[in-house]
């Protein structure tokens, strides 16, 4: 290989880390439910998970040269709005996501939740995908791009099968629904400001404070309608999660211009699902491991396998 050239970065590996990234997911979600159950209030939980985020990226951001830089960039190409405001509102989407949890996640369960968040993600995916939306140009449809997706729904609503019945208000399927939708535009947002900064930091920092400040806004006004939490717990295991969803954000912003957005979201899916298995075995849930989950995993890494191929 000619000196100076660089490698291209391997498919099989970018499928790893999102996996890997999804497992995160599973963890935070344990994390983040845990801590709204103890205080009573899942706003209050999502603003302090999104705050301690920021908090720590804050602190990496002072003793980053490059974050920094690429901090001033953005903010120089939003003042001569050569970059558009709504590149940097990633952050947004992914609160949205967390208020549609304490809104209505409860009234639905958690099997019609998941399965209408991961339809809004793959849609949105390869819609995104195909227009060239994401850093990683135009993906056209194809065969097993279209097949692997199919399969991935298949596998959440297999995996969560057995959460399914009773009376569901449906009209609340919107709000996941746009919830998914908007995963696959915040990964393609991200993905945008990582290359525009040069910088993965400076993505997750930008994205962890638009996202604490929807939520901070949306605590207050819970707050005065519903009054405050309860006291918060002494237990730190309970606020890491927003330490895990540094690391979540600033590897999918990384990835998403290697794996593309269908990919990414296909194997995050699988992750989440993996996590879950494995929380259910080592820390079990009130639910207990069931064997349509550990089935429901299995095959939504066939799915993101199948999706990967490339002609």
């Amino acid at each position: 290989m000619t000196e100076g050239v660089k490698r291209a970065f391997p498919q099989w590996l970018g499928l790893v880390m999102a996996i890997i990234a999804g497992t995160f997911v599973a963890v935070q979600a344990r994390i983040n439910g845990a801590l709204g159950v103890a205080i009573d209030d899942g706003f209050a939980a999502a603003a302090v998970s999104f705050g301690s985020g920021l908090v720590i990226l804050i602190a990496v951001m002072a003793f980053s040269r490059p974050g920094r830089r690429g901090l001033g960039r953005v903010i120089e190409g939003l003042r001569d709005r050569s970059v558009p405001w709504w590149t940097v509102a990633g952050g947004g989407a992914g609160a949205f996501l967390v208020l549609s949890q304490g809104i209505a996640a409860a009234a639905l369960g958690v099997a019609l939740f998941t399965v209408a968040i991961v339809a809004g993600q793959t849609v949105s995916s390869l819609v995104l995908d195909r227009i060239g939306f994401g850093p990683h140009g135009v993906v056209p449809f194809q065969t097993m791009r279209v097949l692997g997706s199919a399969l991935a729904l298949v596998a959440v609503a297999w995996a969560v099968s057995t959460e399914f019945g009773g009376d569901k208000p449906l009209l609340l399927l919107l709000m996941p629904l746009l919830g998914g939708i908007g995963i696959g535009w915040q990964q393609a947002v991200n993905g945008r400001v990582r290359q525009l900064a040069g910088s993965s930091l400076t993505a997750t920092f930008i994205n962890f404070a638009i996202g604490t400040v929807v939520l901070l806004v949306a605590t207050a006004v819970h707050v005065a309608v519903a009054g405050p939490p309860s006291p918060f717990p002494s237990d730190p295991v309970l606020y890491i999660g927003g330490a895990i969803g540094c690391v979540f954000i600033g590897v999918s912003a990384f990835l998403v211009s290697h794996t593309g957005l269908l990919v990414l979201g296909l194997g995050t899916v699988a992750g989440q699902l993996v996590g879950a298995v494995l929380l259910d075995v080592f820390v079990p849930g009130a639910g207990g491991l069931h064997w349509t989950t550990v089935a429901g995993a299995g095959l939504a890494l066939v799915a993101v396998a199948i999706a990967s191929i490339r002609r």
